[in-house]
């Protein structure tokens, strides 16, 4: 799929500042503006914004099942860490920098207790776990792209949760490689497991479902 490019960083910042900017429109995606990794960090905006090679890139707006998604996976995710005193999750949007002048924002990125340091206010060096919930309109990004930018960045484990596959993928890095190996492709009605968290797991139906919670 192929990247669409909108121009400068001012045009960027005039979309941002709109309601309802041109770049949602968009049938392509990410969009990427031209921008140095300064004036990434020095944005000030509730748009999940990433950086890539000289680009602000811009992916498409969290659907709500998408967000709905994350949310259950960072409930389970957050109470077993934090029962277990085994470090920090952060949910979406906070930057990661994965490599020089590359910073993606994960859906879900854990940090372990040893590694808090890494941890700063305006981004995190690295990580160790990141999970993303594809989105429909961007789905090579997040299937492809990012599974060879976080095992570049040695990132040990990568979940790839698809709502429309309904399945979720654990990828763990290779022994001093910078490659990664499939823990499990989970579906329906399993549990998905964790190799870095052992005794963490979710059940992907729970976690995936399209089906609406209705209630009242």
């Amino acid at each position: 799929m192929a990247t669409q490019v909108r121009g400068s960083l001012e045009d960027l910042v005039r979309d941002l500042e709109a309601w309802t900017p041109k770049w949602q429109k968009a049938q392509v995606f990410p969009v990427r503006y031209r921008g140095t990794e300064e004036e990434y960090l020095a944005l000030d905006t509730k748009q999940l914004v990433e950086y890539s090679d000289g680009f602000i890139e811009l992916p498409p707006s969290p659907r709500l099942h998408h967000q709905r998604v994350a949310g259950r996976i960072l409930l389970a995710l957050d109470s077993f860490v934090t029962s277990n005193h085994l470090g920090t999750v952060v949910l979406g949007g906070y930057p990661v920098r994965i490599g020089p002048g590359k910073f993606r924002a994960p859906d879900l990125v854990f940090m372990h207790s040893e590694h808090l340091s890494r941890l700063g206010e305006r981004f995190s060096e690295g990580a160790d776990l990141v999970m993303e919930v594809v989105s429909e309109e961007n789905r090579p990004h997040d299937l492809k792209k990012k599974r060879a930018e976080y095992a570049q960045a040695r990132i040990p484990e990568y979940w790839i949760v698809d709502p429309e596959a309904e399945t979720i993928t654990v990828l763990v890095l290779k022994s001093r490689q910078k490659t990664y190996a499939e823990h499990g492709v989970f579906v329906k009605g399993t549990q998905a497991t964790s190799k870095l968290l052992p005794g963490f797991s979710i059940d992907v139906t729970t976690a995936v479902t399209q089906k609406p919670e209705i209630t009242g």
